[in-house]
Order: C-alpha cells, then sequence, then structure tokens
C-alpha cells in the first residue's frame, strides 16, 4: 500500500490543491456560460462542468498518485470502477450541489477524498464560486482558505466547537426536507436552522459554525467522502444510526450510504437518526 501517514499526505497536499482548483476553474467556465443539463440514468441531472471537472482531477490524480485507484461519481455512472480491494482509493465528485449550478446557485464544490479501509483520512472541499477552499488530513488537522488568482491565500486552522444546548446551530439540506427529518429535528426547537447545498454543510460543522446536520435522505459516497474527511481532522465526527461511525466501499454496485449525523462535539447527547422504513 503506497504512503499515507499524515506527513506523507501533507506533501502531497500542494499539488491536490493546484488540482481542486484547476477542475474549480473548469466548473466555473462552463458555470459562466449557456450550458446545456443532461439526465443520468438514475434520472439525476449532469452538466459538461461536471465531466470536464472530473477529466481534470483524474488526469492529475494519476501524475500525484499513479498506483491509487480512482472512484469517480461520473465515471461510475457510465459503469467504470476500478478495483478497489486493496482498501486505498480516491473518491471523486467533481461537482456535488449539481441543482444548485443549474439554478445558478453558489453553494456548489468540488471534491476530491482520499479513503484508507473504509476511513476517509484526506480531503479537499473547494466552493468556486465563493473562493472558499477547505480540506483536512486525518492526523495533522483542518484548514480553510480563500482562493485569490488562482492561488490559496488567508490560510487558517479550523476545528470544531463545544455544543451549546442553549444555542444550537443545524444544518438541514435545501433541497432534501421529509417528515423524518422534520420529526428529528422536532427535538430541538430552539435550535438555529442554516440551509446550504452540497458539501458545504459538512464544512460548516469543521469550521465551528454549526453543530448538527442530519442526512435522513440519499447520498453517495462521493458525495461525502472528501467533506467527511475535513470534518473528522477537524475533530468531528459521522455517525449512522446506532452511532458507528459512517463507512466507506459498503456497496460497490451502488455506493450509496444510509442516512447519517454529522456531529462537531461528540459528547452532547442527541437522538438516534434512525434508518429508512
Amino acid at each position: 500500500m503506497p504512503e499515507t501517514s499524515p506527513a506523507a499526505l501533507e506533501a502531497m497536499s500542494p499539488d491536490l490543491i493546484e488540482t481542486v482548483i484547476k477542475a474549480g476553474k473548469v466548473v466555473m467556465d462552463v458555470f459562466n456560460t449557456d450550458f446545456e443539463v443532461f439526465g443520468k440514468d438514475d434520472k439525476s441531472p449532469v452538466t459538461e462542468a461536471d465531466r470536464r471537472g472530473e477529466a481534470v482531477i483524474e488526469a492529475a490524480l494519476k501524475q500525484i498518485a499513479p498506483e491509487i485507484p480512482i472512484v469517480g461519481e461520473e465515471a461510475k455512472s457510465e459503469g467504470h470502477c476500478p478495483d478497489i480491494s486493496g482498501g486505498l482509493f480516491w473518491l471523486v465528485d467533481p461537482l456535488d450541489g449539481t441543482k444548485e449550478f443549474i439554478k445558478r446557485g453558489s453553494d456548489f464544490t468540488v471534491n476530491i477524498g482520499l479513503v484508507r479501509d473504509g476511513v476517509p483520512i484526506a480531503g479537499f472541499v473547494l466552493a468556486p464560486a465563493l473562493n472558499k477552499l477547505y480540506w483536512g488530513i486525518k492526523g495533522s488537522g483542518a484548514w480553510i482558505a480563500d482562493v485569490a488568482d488562482g492561488k490559496i491565500v488567508n490560510k487558517r486552522n479550523v476545528t470544531t466547537r463545544r455544543a451549546d444546548p442553549d444555542n444550537l446551530v443545524i444544518v438541514a439540506s435545501k433541497s432534501h426536507r421529509s417528515p423524518e427529518l422534520e420529526a428529528w429535528l422536532s427535538h430541538f426547537p430552539t435550535a438555529e436552522h442554516v440551509s446550504i447545498g452540497s458539501s458545504l454543510k459538512l464544512c460548516l460543522i469543521a469550521t465551528g459554525e454549526a453543530d448538527l446536520y442530519p442526512r435522513l435522505g440519499p447520498t453517495c459516497e462521493w458525495d461525502t467522502a472528501a467533506a467527511h474527511a475535513v470534518l473528522l481532522a477537524a475533530g468531528g465526527s459521522v455517525e449512522v444510526s446506532g452511532g458507528g461511525p459512517l463507512l466507506y466501499a459498503k456497496d460497490l454496485k451502488t455506493f450509496l450510504n444510509p442516512w447519517f449525523l454529522c456531529r462537531a462535539d461528540m459528547d452532547f447527547a442527541v437522538p438516534d437518526i434512525g434508518e429508512p422504513s
């Protein structure tokens, strides 16, 4: 297995940061045109930005770490998936929040995650319309930076915060509300709710701006891996029903996640999120 110590991943980080920023530029180039929207076999939307962004990332990762297989959302949707039985692989989502992208919103991200033995150990999340980059390495820490002229500036460390039961901030999806989610949220009637799209929901917890993010709906592993790594590196957790950790490479056919809960403070008691009925 290739070297994936915190020091090795930190040494790799400048190339990965350059890669995610380049992919973000490609995504924004498409964003600023009258782009066409296509439909995948699962009826979800896809644009040229998804495809071009993934091509940029895949080409770069093959140069940075040619021995690590790449699972990309768009490649997988076309039936291509490498052998990841070695336990170490990249998970790439070139455009998380495609619906926000199509609506000309700003809550979409470019995501590169590295998974080892089911656990995200490094993640890079770029919000190209916001010029924000989040990244984290398990065992080293998590950071946020602004992006200007293709470079990072104003880099600073981020950590999760301790929950204040009287002043909770809960992140909820803009596009995916359900009776089950509303029932779970009812346990916190005084909490402030923040709606934001894409993997930025996990990043808000990593930066200490929010406390909880319940996801009681479908997601795929490439949607979450990069930001999950950032959150873990910042001191948070992502749990499934029963309190166990959300793991990866669970179902190599679908790469679907179960319902999960992102938390800043693991010592703060919360209701179980349950499972789909």
